[in-house]
């Protein structure tokens, strides 16, 4: 059976949905070159109104979609400084902070031991956030924050403890003030040494002036 177009004349709701191919011959050639709105028909102008529809819909979509859009995750800050006023690092529960020296030590001093996660300690010391390093004099070597200043000698060149790389307060009322002839100390020393009878300080001035 010979499918038959619909007349101008016989048009009708039903046949909105029609395409192009199903228009009458002048007004398929018409809707092939809709450039000009005024020659389209209803029925072309429908289809266009559609193409049109689903575009506004997906605008809505993409404008919806980077309003609502969930933010990248931040790392989380955990630079902290403990009691002794010392540089730390913040346990998840946001209420502990250990020293710099206790991360990645073997042992989990946080609760959830998120300060021996692989992350973090896959790859010392690149893998540590830089708060916690201390390098040394040499841009080699390098110690956890909270170990310089204090008194000890533990990058070898005293680097962590006298210049304005370290930049140290003066010795504490526990140490004594000279320049030190043994490795362990760098320009102080403990008062416990003070007297001892064996020479501390170039100067001797830990035997014949310090008091412990």
């Amino acid at each position: 059976m010979n499918k038959t177009h619909p007349q101008r004349g016989s048009f009708d709701g039903t046949s909105f949905g029609s395409t192009v191919s199903m228009l009458p011959r002048e007004e398929a050639d018409c809707c092939k070159s809709c450039s000009t709105l005024g020659c389209c028909s209803r029925r072309c102008l429908c289809i266009s109104a559609v193409a049109l529809v689903v575009l506004a819909i997906i605008a809505v979509a993409i404008a919806c979609a980077t309003t609502f859009a969930i933010p990248a995750r931040t790392p989380v800050n955990r630079y902290c400084m403990t009691s002794a006023n010392l540089t730390g690092f913040l346990c998840d529960d946001r209420v502990n902070c250990i020293p710099a020296s206790e991360v990645c030590n073997g042992m989990k001093n946080c609760l959830n031991g998120e300060d021996e996660e692989d992350t973090l300690c896959s790859n010392l010391p690149k893998s540590l956030p830089g708060y916690l390093l201390f390098w040394c004099g040499n841009g080699i070597n390098w110690i956890y924050n909270d170990e310089k200043c204090n008194g000890y000698n533990n990058c070898g060149d005293c680097s962590d403890e006298i210049g304005t790389l370290a930049n140290c307060p003066p010795c504490g009322p526990q140490w004594w003030s000279c320049t030190s002839i043994v490795f362990e100390y760098c320009s102080c020393i403990p008062r416990s040494l003070c007297g001892d009878g064996i020479q501390h300080c170039s100067d001797w001035s830990d035997q014949y002036v310090c008091k412990n």
